[in-house]
């Protein structure tokens, strides 16, 4: 089996912007607000974009080859990830997302947890990230409705190579001059707090029900480990998904039991394929089957993403399976 380039899903949003065409993004919509790199989901599906299977979506593909997922996947009921780009040219609503628990007994969905890694942001750009202090469910609800909620939210700075994992739960919401990576569960649950007076639905009483009250902790990402030839960094590992930044200045490779994405941020480079070189560049999606050895050559930035061995200690605290990053 071969790694194949897949070929994203472009949506038009309100608050989008065009900034998507610097990654090779092409749509015939007014604005590329967000393009979705990596997706079995039904409200947008990657197709391959390379190979054999060109022309064949991705789930059609595992569907027929479940083998490419590997075995750390067997443990969901469908493909568990979803990776997109996202152009804020304006502020997106303040929002929040259900669990797992939630989601299955209310929407008969999942719950969606997420990473945002910022490519690049404006001077003044900012996130917007919990609470600043514990509210009650009263307090959230009379600043919701005396539109307030602004006032009580936590806002926080942002610039390029800052990372925020956001659990199901948290109040959250991307602040304009913001171009980013998101890695999320295969989910596209989103209840709407605020949306600037922009007229769209919103869901109050959904959000009052799954919304986390007390602030939430930024936790940074792992230090890098440097090797010859490449620099590896875990930006979060979690039961859902491991991200790692990848930079390569001469070679790198890998080799997992489970499948890998690669989304390139930056910079030009080659894949070694067992038939030959498959130059890859900045804004390019590529899927690499489990258990493929694909080394890289070249220089390039690029998140990785894969499904890790996930167990528990008997006390209940979930404990992950460490894996080489070579």
């Amino acid at each position: 089996m071969k790694p194949f380039f897949l070929k994203p899903v472009c949506k038009d949003y309100i608050w989008g912007g065009n900034r998507l065409k610097e990654f090779g993004k092409i749509s015939d919509k007014e604005r590329i607000a967000e393009s979705w790199e990596l997706s079995c989901h039904p409200d947008g599906e990657s197709v391959i974009d390379s190979g054999e299977y060109k022309g064949m979506t991705l789930t059609q593909f595992l569907k027929e080859h479940p083998e490419a997922l590997g075995v750390h996947c067997e443990k969901f009921d469908r493909f568990p990830v979803l990776i997109k780009l996202i152009d804020a040219r304006e502020n997106l609503s303040v929002q929040v997302h259900p669990d797992n628990a939630y989601a299955m007994k209310n929407e008969t969905d999942w719950g969606k947890t997420e990473l945002w890694y910022i490519i690049d942001a404006e001077p003044d750009a900012e996130i917007i990230y919990g609470f600043q202090d514990t509210l009650t469910k009263e307090q959230f609800r009379f600043a919701i409705e005396n539109h307030r909620l602004l006032d009580w939210v936590r806002h926080v700075p942002v610039k390029s190579g800052d990372v925020f994992f956001i659990p199901a739960g948290t109040v959250h919401a991307i602040g304009k001059g913001i171009l980013l990576a998101e890695v999320q569960q295969n989910s596209n649950l989103t209840y709407r707090i605020y949306d600037y007076d922009r007229g769209r639905e919103l869901h109050v009483q959904k959000a009052l029900d799954v919304t986390r009250l007390s602030p939430a902790e930024i936790v940074p990402p792992e230090p890098p480990v440097i090797r010859d030839g490449f620099t590896a960094q875990y930006l979060k590992r979690c039961p859902f998904f491991t991200v790692q930044k990848i930079t390569a200045r001469e070679s790198c490779v890998g080799y997992y039991d489970s499948f890998r994405h690669l989304l390139i941020l930056d910079g030009e480079a080659t894949l070694e394929t067992e038939d030959g070189a498959m130059p890859v560049k900045k804004g390019d999606s590529i899927f690499i089957p489990a258990g493929v050895f694909c080394p890289i050559h070249g220089k390039c930035t690029a998140l990785k993403t894969y499904v890790s061995a996930v167990g528990r200690h008997p006390a209940g605290s979930i404990r992950i399976k460490e894996e080489m990053i070579l």
